[in-house]
């Protein structure tokens, strides 16, 4: 059958992860489970580095910034998918979704940038630790993440504001869990080659480029490291920046996963599978890392939960 353009859109099918009903029950407890784990575990984050004044310092104020993120990222995705897969509906209204494509595009440019400057602050710390608080002062840390929310704002309107342009065909079926830009596009009937230019172009700005920053700043910093004369203050520099270096790792690593996934398969259930890991698991992850590799962090959060239990 021929397809008709069809300017009048309201609803968007998301077809999910499985269309066994067998394993909806599997997949709803999992990823409830999942996604209270990672509120819990980035909530208790912020309060430990809010309630302590010993993490009043820059490297914990973009930590709870980064999640405070993946707080906002798993909740623009998960409690739809929960309803979806305990209803049985797949639905999602236009406006909702170009919403949930609005807030998958703008967390994870955050995440993005917030970890550029905290690799650049442990650059200051360890390169130029005498300067560190005069570099690194409270308007300074301000500003950068104002700087942050103001390009993902911006970036993302300008990708729904192109969006609302396109027409869509008779088939509205998104092979995925979330209204995820590519698979969108893929169903527009109008031409979408500007909108290709653009996810290339902010792919390099926003994705390429601070990688690049991010691994120049790790040089230098292992370059200081291998010059300071003291094993403990070596152990010390590690231990700063081993937590930020496993979830740089674990997000551009899941981020490069899921584009060869895409681009070595056609298989939409394999690419919906391989977008858990950076939809879902690794903001789920990234408490544990950070709490787990970081003595400060597990102090605080011990006093925080000392707090809580006597006030019960």
């Amino acid at each position: 059958m021929e397809a008709e353009n069809q300017t009048g859109v309201t609803e968007f099918i998301l077809l999910g992860l499985s269309e066994d009903l067998e394993l909806q029950s599997i997949l709803f407890g999992l990823f409830l489970s999942m996604y209270l784990i990672t509120v819990l575990g980035n909530l208790l984050i912020i309060l430990a580095t809010i309630s302590d004044s010993h993490l009043h310092t820059p490297m914990y104020f973009f930590l709870s910034n980064l999640s405070f993120i993946d707080v906002c990222f798993s909740t623009s995705i998960i409690p739809k998918m929960l309803v979806d897969m305990q209803t049985g509906s797949k639905a999602i209204s236009y406006r909702d979704c170009l919403t949930q494509v609005y807030f998958t595009m703008f967390f994870p440019i955050l995440d993005t940038l917030l970890l550029t400057m905290m690799a650049y602050d442990r650059f200051v710390a360890i390169c130029h630790p005498l300067h560190y608080m005069v570099i690194m002062n409270p308007r300074l840390c301000a500003l950068l993440v104002f700087v942050t929310w103001f390009i993902g704002v911006m970036t993302s309107l300008l990708h729904i504001s192109l969006m609302t342009h396109l027409t869509f065909c008779k088939n509205l079926d998104i092979p995925h869990f979330f209204c995820e830009l590519t698979q969108i596009l893929k169903l527009a009937c109008s031409d979408t080659f500007l909108h290709s230019v653009l996810i290339y172009f902010m792919t390099g700005a926003l994705g390429v480029f601070p990688l690049l920053g991010i691994l120049a700043s790790y040089l230098r910093i292992a370059s200081s490291i291998r010059k300071m004369s003291s094993s403990g203050g070596k152990q010390k520099a590690f231990s700063t920046c081993g937590s930020h270096l496993s979830v740089v790792s674990l997000f551009y690593g899941t981020g490069v996963g899921v584009y060869f996934t895409s681009a070595v398969t056609h298989s939409s259930q394999k690419i919906s599978v391989a977008s858990v890991m950076y939809t879902v698991v690794t903001p789920m992850l990234n408490p544990f890392i950070y709490s787990l590799r970081n003595k400060d962090m597990k102090g605080a959060l011990g006093r925080l939960l000392g707090k809580a239990a006597s006030c019960l």
